[in-house]
């Protein structure tokens, strides 16, 4: 694979070949981060058959990837709270540009391109003022940040951007942090969660759960073809967990999901199928993957997987990654371990 990347690398330099596409970096379906037994990490692309085609180093442990919806090109993101924000060439494996948040910012893991991929958006803490922020990035003038805007709400998580058009949707996880304090949460009392929907960098609309639910952080989204957003959330409250996964279209009442498996209060990361017939979400703290009917919002089944948290749709199922190295089909036969710690998100092209 090296030597193919460095010998269209050489004819793209002569203008001999045209841009490239994904296919010229092995074709991946999927990407995902991870972490190496030796201690390092890397950036993975991995194909429909579920072999990896290729593994870019990062300097941390990363959380999750923008594809570019052309461009064999990746944003690698590190976990919260995430001090650098690569764009990567997936097919000679150099690192492009380095994205670096403000001062008094930093990433939350997470980020979309726009429909033409000209701009990037990624989710952002101004840790100062305790509020969310989205981050544009023009791609053509090398990744320069040229704007910015509110998120909707404080701790904005994951970003995606809706069919058809250049409709964002923000996971605004209602929990306020400072780098200063790590990980640490710094108002769970008086958070207040929400989906935000944002177009031309206004707030069309907002989500905000039950106030019983209040300290049930959004956290993930899933989209489908239809413009439905799934989302999974993490419990900061006291005793059991309330419904953990969520389906939401515009202008209607979000439906809350229960299933009968206990979920440890933590959803890690949810999928959409292809037809939007079925939800998956997954929790490493319980070790199990759950799937919902999205048309009845009720729970139909869940299989148990160490470590399980990386999930997305394939055709006809889903593919789920687990931190013990598995990767595979929800439906298939368990397959050996990889020496790859896989990380939170597995990441579809």
């Amino acid at each position: 694979m090296t030597n193919r990347r460095h010998f269209i690398a050489g004819m793209l330099a002569s203008g001999l070949v045209p841009a490239p596409t994904w296919a010229d970096a092995g074709g991946p379906a999927y990407l995902a981060a991870a972490g190496l037994r030796d201690g390092s990490f890397v950036l993975c692309g991995i194909d429909a058959a579920l072999e990896v085609v290729f593994e870019i180093p990062l300097p941390g442990r990363g959380h999750a990837a923008a594809a570019h919806p052309s461009k064999p090109q990746a944003v690698a993101f590190a976990r919260r709270p995430g001090n650098f924000a690569l764009v990567i060439d997936c097919m000679s494996g150099r690192v492009k540009a380095t994205l670096h948040a403000p001062e008094g910012r930093h990433f939350y893991g997470h980020g979309a391109f726009s429909a033409d991929g000209s701009l990037l958006y990624t989710t952002e803490n101004d840790y100062a003022n305790g509020i969310g922020r989205i981050g544009v990035w023009d791609v053509a003038l090398g990744y320069i940040r040229v704007d910015e805007f509110a998120s909707g709400g404080v701790g904005p998580h994951d970003i995606k951007r809706l069919p058809g058009g250049d409709t964002l949707v923000v996971a605004n996880g209602g929990i306020d942090t400072h780098p200063d304090s790590g990980r640490a949460k710094l108002n769970i009392p008086t958070m207040r969660p929400n989906l935000t929907y944002i177009n031309d960098r206004r707030i069309i609309e907002q989500i905000e759960l039950p106030h019983d639910m209040h300290r049930n952080s959004i956290r993930h989204l899933a989209v489908g073809s239809d413009g439905r957003v799934a989302f999974g959330m993490q419990w900061q409250g006291d005793g059991d967990a309330p419904a953990l996964v969520g389906l939401h279209q515009q202008g209607e009442t979000p439906l809350l999901l229960d299933g009968a498996e206990d979920m440890h209060g933590y959803i890690g990361s949810i999928a959409l199928s292809d037809d939007g017939s079925e939800i998956a979400v997954t929790s490493p703290r319980a070790g199990l993957v759950q799937v919902f009917d999205a048309a009845t919002a009720s729970y139909t089944r869940s299989i148990a997987l160490t470590d399980v948290c990386g999930v997305a749709a394939a055709p006809e199922d889903f593919v789920v990654t687990s931190g013990t190295g598995i990767v595979q089909r929800l439906s298939g036969r368990l397959n050996p371990e990889k020496p790859l710690m896989w990380d939170n998100h597995l990441v579809r092209l």
